[in-house]
């Protein structure tokens, strides 16, 4: 895939968090659109955080070598890197300061296909701040051209 035009796509993210014993679960249907740039598949959208006036810009990056990045930009500021069974820090930017977090990935699974234009992408992964953990995470997102 080597394109640089953007898909239309239709995203569905899944979000399901396990805090403190409690299962939580987010889900978000949206339209974006993909972007292929020397092999590295970009998916972006927008979507509403409570708290937060703005919608705010969200890129998934998924790299030839099967490493998935997840960017939100605007008053939130956050970068995930997930690498299968790999614990990567990074920094979260709230509105009240920066935080140092840190995600370990336990699974991580990513189909794409051609015609249509479509993909599926399942994360688990933990969340830590420091050495404490935040919670557990699946992640699954589906997009559509």
């Amino acid at each position: 895939m080597s394109q640089r035009e953007k898909t239309p796509v239709n995203i569905l993210v899944k979000t399901e968090v396990t805090q403190e014993g409690e299962l939580k679960e987010f889900l978000i249907d949206v339209n974006g659109h993909m972007v292929v740039i020397n092999d590295v598949l970009y998916l972006r959208y927008e979507e509403l955080l409570e708290g937060i006036d703005k919608p705010v810009p969200v890129t998934i990056k998924v790299l030839p070598d099967g490493d998935v990045t997840l960017i939100r930009s605007g008053e939130v500021k956050m970068k995930l890197n997930f690498s299968f069974e790999e614990r990567r820090e990074t920094t979260y930017s709230t509105p009240y300061g920066m935080m140092s977090i840190s995600t370990l990935t336990n699974h991580l699974h990513i189909s794409l296909k051609d015609n249509p234009t479509s993909g599926d992408i399942a994360i688990d992964y933990d969340l830590f701040a420091g050495e404490e953990k935040l919670g557990t995470y699946h992640l699954v997102i589906n997009f559509t051209a």
